[in-house]
């Protein structure tokens, strides 16, 4: 007879939230072993027993078999003496040390669940919110942990006697499935429309809204990190109401794809050229929205994505967007529901209230949304899908130090695109995209995610990180506080952040280009080469400065960027659409009108001078309609370089003005020049100062280095000449990943 032995067993990681304990219980089903497992705070127990050889199987299966959602961590295995249990069970959760939470983010519906649901002798045929232990929402509907049903936004759903056999049989695949619902015991569709009766069931509500799609009505449809504003996007009519009703002229919108073919790709297809890294995101667990190259002719609007070759396509990840998506048969414009720059609306009422000017109709339903999550973007770059926006199936991102922090810190990120970052022990839980903190309520919603990521992970910070502007809203938020502050400059954490996602502690030169940024002497800097490493950087490269007449007007109006160039070099503009007689003297005397080096301002004047864009309706949209006009291989301008008296390198711009404004050159061919000879600039910085100090390895970080024209380019220049390069890969380059760049660069300055 073999004999008994006890292993207790600890194992962290994602292990909430992804049915690891059912996979736990079947595993010692299968190895007839005895005992219990249970949630302990942001950990998993065991207590296991058997033969000496089933035990080692098991432990060795709790890595090698565990669920496709889960990501656990080596286990801690201590031998103890056996108890004589006679079967195994799932335990009541335990408190412990939160501080081992890992908090899943929201997943797509699985293939059991979308085969189900599409099946008519299934009794969740048709079921919005059909979801299993592999699937469905998490992040948006968690109170807190341990991840029971009770901790749930789902806790007032009450489960029918059917869907609490299917809970508390160890052998279905919803076992111990803390969003299960049926249509009898879950959360119901409601369909209202301003001056009619509203509608409520399923498939009534459903039906409504597919019909007012059909009319061209504008729908508010809650998902599960928020609400989208749903139009049929081949139908320009629609889709320019949208534009008006929501002040949005330019910016494109997101387009939801009904899943169709084997690979779910058929009509994709249709819209967009594919590369393989861009299909296989599309069809991911995350389901971003990914940016392609538009296909022409298209059955898209014009107006989804005006003067852009690419277009933002999503396939569906919920059942509701499943149902949606292919009852309609057609692509589906899918923006968030919000105003603009602020985080995306998740109440009905204030759906209602705040967006009752712009939808025509809501489509909403009953279960609760704990927190926004919009959807996160990808763009490919240099062969590589990269992150430009961390959102809905992504975030919480959690990152390893390589050493423990002395203390807990939270970093409170930039005031557009902000995200926060919790640092804790020797991790780092970057949230998802907050949005623009211009208005009251995105600073509401960034105080409560703050609190919520305290709760959830059980840390109280003992100090504040936030960027070194004196005027950022973070930073007097980060004041108010009453905790020490850690005021990190802007583009240290930049580098920071490229140099943290690559765990490079060695010299780095880092190219931090951006829009602007506070610098260490107090100008707005956007075009800088820092040398080191977290902690320790030093400016050794920059470009010609320039006055912004107008201040932040500056970059909503590239025509004032586009006036500074030509004046700091004594050129005219005869193009000029404005009358800038008496800004002239502003920027003469320096009135409101701030040094800077960025390259994004530079874009902008570029733009301008060629004749694409006098004004900005949105966040880059000069320059992501300069890089639409522009192809790689055209023949770069030499820049010429210089050294400064703090021995800083400076390129100069000026001999560009005459090309960009040299209208026997098409826009096209204009732009072609500019990416060119920016990409050439960016080398021959690296060149010279890899002479000077020795450093082979060179980052690119920074949102500028999200135009894929550019970066690119920059980047085979640099490997030509034999430098190492590194790029964003997990965490965005743009303002996205600033608060995980500020805790790198706080972490290293305060260990």
């Amino acid at each position: 007879m073999n004999e008994v032995l006890a292993f207790h067993i600890a194992i962290t990681g994602r292990v909430q939230g992804v049915g690891f304990r059912p996979f736990v219980s079947r595993l010692a089903h299968e190895f007839a072993l005895v005992g219990w497992v249970r949630n302990c705070s942001g950990q998993v127990e065991i207590w296991v027993e058997g033969s000496h050889h089933a035990l080692a199987a098991f432990v060795a299966a709790l890595i090698d078999r565990a669920p496709p959602l889960a990501q656990p961590e080596c286990p801690s295995v201590c031998s103890v003496s056996p108890h004589g249990f006679s079967v195994f069970t799932i335990e009541s959760s335990a408190s412990g040390n939160s501080a081992d939470t890992h908090i899943p983010p929201d997943y797509f519906v699985c293939d059991d669940c979308l085969a189900e649901m599409q099946n008519p002798t299934e009794r969740r045929y048709r079921y919005p919110f059909i979801n299993c232990t592999q699937c469905g929402p998490r992040y948006t509907l968690i109170d807190s942990l341990p991840y029971d049903r009770p901790n749930t936004a789902m806790a007032s759903f009450e489960l029918c006697p059917a869907c609490l056999i299917e809970y508390s049989n160890p052998l279905d695949r919803r076992y111990h499935a803390q969003p299960l619902a049926c249509s009898c015991c879950g959360p119901n569709l409601s369909f209202c429309r301003q001056g009619y009766p509203q509608v409520f069931g399923n498939e009534l509500a459903l039906a409504n809204c597919l019909a007012g799609l059909s009319d061209g009505l504008i729908i508010a449809v809650k998902g599960v990190g928020g609400y989208h504003l749903l139009c049929d996007a081949t139908n320009p009519e629609p889709v320019q109401r949208l534009r008006e009703r929501k002040q949005r002229p330019h910016k494109p919108f997101a387009v939801l794809v009904p899943w169709r073919g084997e690979k779910g790709l058929a009509l994709v297809n249709q819209l967009a050229d594919l590369d393989a890294s861009e299909a296989q995101q599309l069809c991911s667990p995350l389901r971003p929205i990914v940016l392609v190259k538009k296909r022409h002719p298209s059955m898209l609007s014009e107006g989804i994505a005006p003067d852009l070759n690419e277009v933002g396509l999503m396939l569906p990840y919920s059942p509701l967007h499943h149902l949606l998506a292919d009852g309609y048969g057609m692509p589906l414009v899918a923006t968030s529901a919000n105003l603009s720059g602020e985080p995306v609306l998740t109440d009905n009422d204030d759906v209602e209230a705040r967006l009752g000017h712009v939808a025509d109709a809501c489509l909403h339903h009953n279960r609760p949304i704990r927190r926004p999550a919009d959807d996160s973007v990808f763009r490919r770059i240099a062969g590589k899908t990269r992150p430009i926006r961390i959102g809905r199936g992504l975030a919480p991102i959690e990152r390893n130090l390589p050493f423990p922090l002395k203390q807990p810190l939270l970093a409170v990120g930039a005031d557009l695109k902000n995200t926060v970052a919790l640092g804790f022990r020797d991790r780092i839980v970057i949230s998802p995209h907050i949005g623009d903190l211009g208005s009251l309520r995105s600073l509401q919603v960034f105080e409560q995610l703050i609190t919520d990521f305290q709760k959830l992970y059980d840390v109280i910070p003992q100090a504040l990180v936030c960027d070194a502007h004196p005027g950022y809203h973070t930073s007097h938020w980060a004041k108010r506080q009453g905790l020490p502050i850690v005021p990190i400059f802007h583009h240290h954490a930049h580098a920071s952040g490229l140099a943290g996602e690559h765990e490079l502690t060695e010299q780095l030169l880092v190219f931090t280009w951006d829009g602007t940024g506070y610098g260490e002497d107090g100008t707005m800097w956007g075009g800088e080469a820092l040398l080191g490493s977290p902690g320790c950087w030093r400016r050794v490269g920059s470009i010609k400065p320039f006055f912004l007449p107008g201040g932040d007007k500056a970059s909503r109006e590239p025509w004032r960027c586009a006036l500074s160039v030509c004046w700091e070099q004594g050129m005219t503009w005869l193009d000029c659409p404005q009358d800038a007689s008496l800004l002239r003297q502003v920027w003469e005397r320096r009135i409101n009108s701030p040094m800077t080096t960025s390259i994004g301002r530079l874009f902008d004047a570029a733009a301008a001078l060629i004749g694409v864009a006098d004004k900005a309706s949105y966040e880059g949209h000069a320059a992501m309609r300069l890089e639409a006009l522009g192809v790689a291989g055209a023949e770069a301008i030499f820049l010429p370089l210089s050294q400064n008296a703090a021995g800083v390198f400076i390129s100069n711009w000026q001999p560009l003005l005459p090309h960009l404004m040299d209208k026997t050159l098409s826009p096209s061919e204009r732009s072609s020049i500019f990416h060119a000879s920016l990409a050439a600039m960016l080398a021959n910085q690296a060149e010279v100062i890899r002479s000077a100090y020795g450093v082979s390895r060179v980052g690119l970080s920074g949102g500028v280095f999200q135009n894929r024209l550019l970066t690119e380019q920059a980047q085979c220049a640099l490997e030509k000449l034999g430098f190492d390069v590194y790029l964003h890969d997990a965490i965005p380059s743009g303002d996205g990943g600033l608060s995980f760049g500020q805790l790198i660069e706080a972490s290293y300055k305060i260990c």
